[in-house]
């Protein structure tokens, strides 16, 4: 069987920036441990893996080197933009994606992708055992929403030092930590950083799903919306979010890094 598979940098106009996420364009369902072995194979934050059930609505599923996860932003975002490049789906309709997380959505609007997600508010928390230590942070804000932690601190200086103890972060529970705080400058409302160790991801370049809690999150501390995050790692990538009651539009841009063909039994 020969399956194609397409490499994207999701969150970013340039090849090389953003968060990069393979796509396996699959006829039908397969194996979940062959799956794994694939994500595993391309060592990559995230690998998807699409396969359509009906005109316009496609099976999603994604997976760490580690794990398969329950929501995944930058590869969905990779997916929509494989199908219209490859000409699989028409740009004039959205995508539906049937997901761990529900249906999720994805439009084109110029040479951008909206993705309709769900909200993942975070809500006060005491700090676990160990994390703030694990961050080598003072924190400002803890929360906690049902995948992640959410840590806000007092700069963006601060956030770009954070140099974690990967071990101490990996035995804290929960998919990974939100880092995040106000920028130093003008043109974005927030940046973050996003780690989750214990799925096989030191730092995520650039996290969609991390957003869903971002949005909601900066929402209410700067009271606008629609809001624009920069996600500083070294990768670097932008996420334009629009919170709408439970669910959160998230947009961004994609670039096709190159494309391959996988020859398995």
């Amino acid at each position: 069987m020969e399956v194609k598979l397409v490499q994207v940098d999701a969150f970013s106009r340039e090849v090389f920036k953003g968060n990069p996420a393979a796509v396996c364009l699959l006829s039908r369902t397969v194996d979940d441990t062959w799956m794994q072995n694939v994500a595993r194979e391309m060592n990559l934050s995230e690998t998807a893996f699409l396969f359509p059930r009906s005109p316009g609505v496609y099976g999603l599923r994604w997976f760490t080197p580690a794990v398969e996860v329950d929501l995944c932003g930058h590869a969905t975002l990779a997916s929509a933009h494989v199908l219209w490049e490859e000409g699989l789906a028409a740009r004039a309709a959205d995508l539906r994606f049937e997901t761990r997380s529900g249906e999720l959505r994805a439009a084109s609007r110029d040479d951008w992708i909206q993705l309709d997600f769900p909200a993942e508010p975070a809500e006060p928390a005491e700090p676990p055992r160990g994390l703030i230590e694990a961050l080598g942070v003072e924190a400002r804000h803890v929360g906690r929403n049902r995948f992640d932690y959410l840590v806000e601190v007092g700069s963006e200086a601060e956030l770009r030092a954070v140099a974690p103890d990967m071990a101490a972060l990996r035995r804290i529970g929960g998919r990974g930590v939100i880092v995040t705080s106000r920028p130093a400058g003008g043109g974005f409302d927030f940046v973050s950083r996003f780690f989750a160790p214990a799925t096989g991801i030191d730092e995520d370049p650039v996290t969609g799903s991390a957003h869903c809690c971002l949005g909601p999150y900066w929402q209410g501390r700067l009271g606008r919306n629609p809001l624009t995050g920069y996600q500083a790692s070294a990768r670097g990538g932008v996420v334009r979010v629009r919170v709408a009651g439970e669910r959160v539009q998230l947009a961004g841009q994609a670039v096709t890094v190159f494309r391959t063909t996988l020859t398995t039994p």
